[in-house]
């Protein structure tokens, strides 16, 4: 009786899982375009960390702030951010069983900050709208071809955004017309709560360089304390919208203070701290992977080019060929 009564405990703890429809969380990487067409072989590490899914990021290019013309899928850009590379890195990683997240990217010259984009009348406005939309609607359409399951349409443009709420509101409209699968956009930090149409999607999509620590190299006692505050609000947006919340991008350099300004992406090679890496990505993976309004997210970022890339000299985003690969591989081990 003990063992069929056992056996009962685990049938309804499987068919609850199941009615709950609660996902497998985004255990994700972004994978940087390549300058040069890669081989298949180019995403098996992303398999050997344990990731089941990768942003790929088509880029679109802007002149300044105040230019109304998106440049994309043109030859002179490199081959894994025009839709040639990008068709076929989608294919290499879902032959790998690795799930897509397609997230279009603006790029403005000299790497000003694309949430400043402001037109300076109403018809570069609508030559901006008319070009972005375009741009979108190249790779939303690609995404829907391939089953690519989750498709951004934007990435830390939150001025555009305030500037032109009913562009964006009818532009998700116009995705939904030809991509089937789920929608979000990547808001930064400090701007994903001033987003006006959060209910038309399906995931709240946060680029989450939250200041969380000022020490040198933070403990993960501070970084959790750190959190707190930034976790009760992302939290207050969850229950107000009733959406979940995804890490669209998250990460830190491997650097001093890593925690003070993990949005600096400034070109310095000096004060390299590999465990100051390790610690912040511990700490929020242990803050959040376990939230059931929580999705996942995708590791800022992941280079086509393994065996060349990070180590322990460098003190960039990259976690690879560092101590904080091991951390991800088995932080992502536990959620798969």
């Amino acid at each position: 009786m003990n063992t069929i009564f056992k056996s009962l405990i685990v049938i309804l703890s499987i068919l609850c899982s199941s009615c709950s429809g609660q996902k497998s969380k985004i255990n994700g990487v972004s994978f940087v375009g390549a300058p040069t067409a890669i081989k298949a072989s180019s995403v098996t590490p992303v398999v050997a960390v344990n990731a089941n899914w990768a942003a790929v990021m088509p880029f679109g290019f802007i002149q300044n702030l105040n230019a109304p013309t998106v440049i994309f899928n043109a030859e002179k850009q490199w081959w894994g951010e025009r839709l040639e590379g990008v068709k076929t890195t989608i294919q290499f990683l879902q032959a790998k069983q690795i799930k897509v997240m397609l997230k279009p990217q603006i790029w403005v010259k000299q790497g000003v900050f694309t949430g400043n984009i402001k037109m300076h009348s109403e018809k570069d406005w609508n030559t901006l709208e008319a070009s972005y939309e375009s741009f979108i609607l190249l790779y939303a359409q690609l995404a829907n071809e391939m089953e690519v399951p989750i498709f951004c349409i934007g990435t830390e443009l939150h001025t555009f955004v305030k500037q032109r709420p009913e562009f964006w509101k009818q532009l998700i409209v116009k995705v939904r017309a030809i991509y089937t699968g789920e929608l979000t956009y990547a808001e930064n930090w400090d701007q994903y709560d001033n987003v006006p149409f959060w209910k038309q999607l399906d995931y709240i999509g946060i680029d989450a360089y939250f200041p969380v620590a000022t020490q040198k190299t933070p403990t993960i006692a501070n970084l959790k304390k750190g959190w707190q505050s930034h976790k009760r609000s992302i939290y207050k947006l969850h229950k107000e919208i009733q959406k979940p919340v995804l890490f669209t991008e998250y990460g830190y350099r491997s650097v001093y203070y890593t925690g003070k300004e993990p949005w600096d992406s400034s070109h310095s090679t000096a004060n390299v701290d590999l465990v100051a890496q390790s610690n912040a990505l511990t700490t929020i993976y242990e803050e959040f992977w376990k939230e059931p309004w929580f999705a996942g997210g995708f590791l800022w970022k992941w280079f086509h080019n393994h065996n060349e890339v990070g180590g322990a000299q460098d003190n960039r985003f990259t976690v690879q060929n560092k101590p904080a690969e091991n951390v991800i591989r088995s932080l992502y081990t536990k959620n798969k």
